[in-house]
């Protein structure tokens, strides 16, 4: 088995607010795995165990570009160590950069994007020139390339920390509404065939054991299993989930009323998934920018 050191102790802890005592007894049944320790706990604790979803370890900016007929955009995660950083004008002005040449050359990868020029200089240039002035490490971590079958919206919130690019046939006030919504409510998907089939397992797991602690018969155990299932797909699904401006109607329901589709969306918050402390974040970067 593992060893079970105070560190993970911690880390399991910072990421599902539950008991120390209880950290080190997840980790010791999961044999050090952080995954299903955090299961364990999330089927001990319930949503509290679920923090680190909302948890953000890297600092940086999300940028948006969209063409004038709406046709055509981007939205681009670059990630830098400090909140400082990210509120400098040449560090915005990079990202901004970064989005429009997504959108107008665009490149296949983080690696195609940083050996495009701008100017004279290839972006990989630029960002290792800005990291030796500010003095601080940044990195090109995400970004995706939409040709809308409507028209694009976005929004971006919190300073730049969440952006969203979304796809809509429609009342323009009608796809900024949803935007802001996407922001705000976080949808995993557009509706359930988009959720990762390994995310749903995964609350079917900690449905299962949850309901198995009932002493129910094995055909209410697995009714109630699929209950929390489908509840969880609604939460989750963009179309399902109620309008944050109105929540007695769904998103689905509102686009139905005003004859509009939504066709995909991108949603970007700054660090998400990144679960490494701040201090082993830096690292990542150097690694990453081999500066």
């Amino acid at each position: 088995m593992a060893e079970i050191t105070a560190s993970m102790v911690k880390e399991l802890r910072e990421r599902t607010d539950a008991p120390m005592m209880d950290c080190k007894k997840a980790l010791n049944e999961a044999g050090g795995d952080m995954q299903k320790a955090e299961e364990i706990l999330r089927v001990k604790f319930g949503a509290k165990a679920a923090k680190s979803a909302s948890r953000i370890a890297a600092e940086g900016l999300v940028g948006v570009h969209i063409t004038p007929d709406g046709k055509t955009g981007a939205i681009i995660e670059v990630n830098c160590e400090t909140d400082f950083v990210a509120k400098n004008d040449e560090f915005q002005s990079l990202v901004r950069n970064l989005a429009q040449m997504v959108v107008e050359r665009n490149p296949a990868d983080v690696t195609a994007l940083s050996a495009m020029k701008i100017g004279d200089k290839t972006v990989e240039e630029v960002r290792t020139e800005l990291v030796g002035k500010i003095g601080e490490n940044m990195s090109i971590r995400r970004f995706v390339r939409v040709e809308a079958q409507g028209k694009l919206t976005s929004y971006v919130h919190g300073g730049a920390k969440i952006g969203v690019l979304v796809d809509v046939t429609g009342d323009e006030a009608l796809a900024k509404d949803i935007a802001m919504h996407i922001a705000a409510a976080k949808p995993k998907a557009l509706d359930a065939a988009g959720v990762p089939q390994a995310l749903i397992e995964a609350e079917r797991r900690i449905a299962a054991q949850k309901a198995a602690e009932s002493g129910k018969p094995a055909n209410i155990i697995e009714k109630m299993v699929e209950g929390t299932v489908q509840k969880f797909l609604k939460e989750v699904t963009l179309l399902s989930q109620p309008f944050v401006k109105d929540d007695k109607i769904t998103v689905g329901d509102l686009l139905k009323s005003k004859g509009a589709q939504v066709h995909g969306f991108t949603l970007y918050v700054v660090g998400e998934g990144i679960e490494k402390k701040t201090s082993d974040f830096a690292a990542e970067v150097a690694a990453a920018a081999k500066v």
